[in-house]
């Protein structure tokens, strides 16, 4: 009997195809998405660090912009109203899509993700829901099919060092390498059984290869590195005012976060960009990789051509291995040196050394990998290098470690109780048989508050 009914169903559904001159499928892609620039953030207001580029490239360039925004802010303070957590992350959500509104930008999405404050990217990688997010970002660059993908830098900054930063970073570029793959997640490019009809679970989306990827930073101080020579401070040719002055819109629409509006809307008000247009020239698009042949330092858009690009695979994980007894940096900043070296990115290990900005007497977790690659069993002693006022709260001790053993220590340093204008650095040497074999380094900046770390 069900049998019968199915077989019913598909003759109805043969039948209804047949009376008309329409194709079964349209294996085109749906062009009212197609973009040009995809931005992928973690917040609300994220946008406004790159506004002086989107109004070039929309307003002067006609490039479309699309955004996602991995989370809705809903762990920030409230500089307009009451509301708080998820009731503000409605309200931010709103207010991201009035300022991108200003732009024209109507292509917005928001994951679910919540906003975790903090400078430690593997928290954020995990209240974003890591692997869930980066499947939802496949299926918008598939459907969006962006030429060039901006997102913050994957890498361990001194300042604002946001971990929702870092991880949004991350996504957009494993989500950059692994959509023009049809192997991951199939089901998004398998073909509906039957388009027309309800509940199909094939989604009939095609594989995308983006060409480009940028990053920008919320480092504290602007990072010299490759990338499009922009300046904020020129006259659009379009709109005949700097594009400092337009990107001051993209942030009025933000008053639950009174830094980001605040300036800008008095900036408007006062015809007095100076503040603004210095704080706007901060950020700047940093080059991380292309698959076509370009500049680093040129448009952003040159050797880009309409057609699609067939799909190239990166270099991927490899085990690497040594001979001798090692001391290594551990936590973000391991993760980050094979992640650099998996996705083809590697220019971006020589853009800023090891560090981060703590305050004052806080603590300073420094994580230290230790490494046995001989035949024989050895024994490390961990010795501080602090500065006047710096203290070890544990770390030092004596590490036995097997032949071919890698063991993690997590150091604690507490700070000193007063801020420096420069930064310093905080060492920790590895010695066997009291000789040093290998010393790590991080340059630490020390505020009167930071996220925490």
């Amino acid at each position: 009997m069900r049998i019968t009914f199915y077989c019913i169903h598909l003759i109805i559904a043969i039948n209804i195809f047949a009376q008309t001159d329409k194709p079964l499928y349209n294996i085109k892609p749906d062009e009212r998405y197609k973009t040009d620039i995809l931005l992928i953030v973690a917040h609300p207001d994220d946008e406004t660090a790159i506004g002086s580029y989107l109004a070039k490239a929309i307003y002067d360039d006609n490039k479309k912009v699309s955004i996602i925004y991995t989370n809705r802010g809903q762990g920030g303070g409230n500089s307009y109203g009451l509301e708080q957590a998820s009731s503000m992350g409605l309200i931010r959500e709103i207010e991201a899509r009035k300022a991108a509104l200003k732009f024209g930008i109507t292509n917005v999405w928001f994951l679910n993700g919540y906003d975790s404050p903090g400078q430690d990217v593997f928290r954020s990688l995990g209240t974003v829901n890591h692997g869930e997010t980066l499947e939802k970002i496949i299926r918008i660059i598939r459907l969006t099919r962006p030429e060039v993908i901006f997102s913050w830098l994957p890498d361990f900054v001194s300042g604002e060092n946001h971990g929702d930063h870092q991880a949004s970073g991350v996504i957009a570029t494993e989500a950059f390498d692994m959509a023009g793959d049809p192997t991951v997640f199939p089901q998004q490019v398998a073909f509906p059984r039957e388009k027309a009809d309800i509940s199909n679970f094939n989604e009939g989306v095609n594989p995308w290869q983006t060409k480009k990827i940028y990053y920008f930073s919320d480092r504290e101080e602007p990072i010299d590195g490759l990338g499009p020579r922009f300046n904020i401070s020129e006259l659009s040719k379009t709109k005949k005012i700097p594009y400092y002055q337009l990107a001051a819109e993209l942030s009025t629409p933000h008053l639950t976060q009174a830094d980001v509006s605040e300036s800008a809307i008095k900036a408007l008000k006062t015809k007095d960009f100076s503040e603004f247009e210095k704080y706007m020239s901060r950020f700047h698009l940093l080059f991380g990789k292309s698959l076509v042949k370009c500049n680093p330092n040129a448009d952003v858009f040159e050797g880009i051509r309409s057609e699609s690009l067939q799909y190239i695979a990166p270099r991927g994980y490899k085990e690497e291995t040594g001979k001798e007894v090692t001391i290594e940096l551990g936590g973000a900043f391991a993760f980050y040196r094979k992640f650099w070296k998996v996705h083809n990115i590697e220019n971006l290990a020589s853009l800023v050394k090891p560090e981060i900005t703590v305050a004052v007497n806080s603590y300073l977790n420094f994580p230290v990998i230790l490494s046995n690659y001989t035949n024989d069993s050895v024994n490390v002693a961990l010795k501080p290098l602090l500065p006047e006022g710096w203290k070890v709260s544990s770390g030092i001790a004596t590490y036995h470690l097997a032949p071919n053993e890698v063991f993690p220590v997590q150091t604690f340093i507490i700070a000193a109780s007063e801020k420096t204008t420069q930064p310093i650095d905080i060492s920790w040497e590895a010695l066997v048989d009291g000789n040093v074999i290998g010393r790590v380094t991080i340059r630490v900046g020390l505020s009167e508050w930071t996220l925490p770390q």
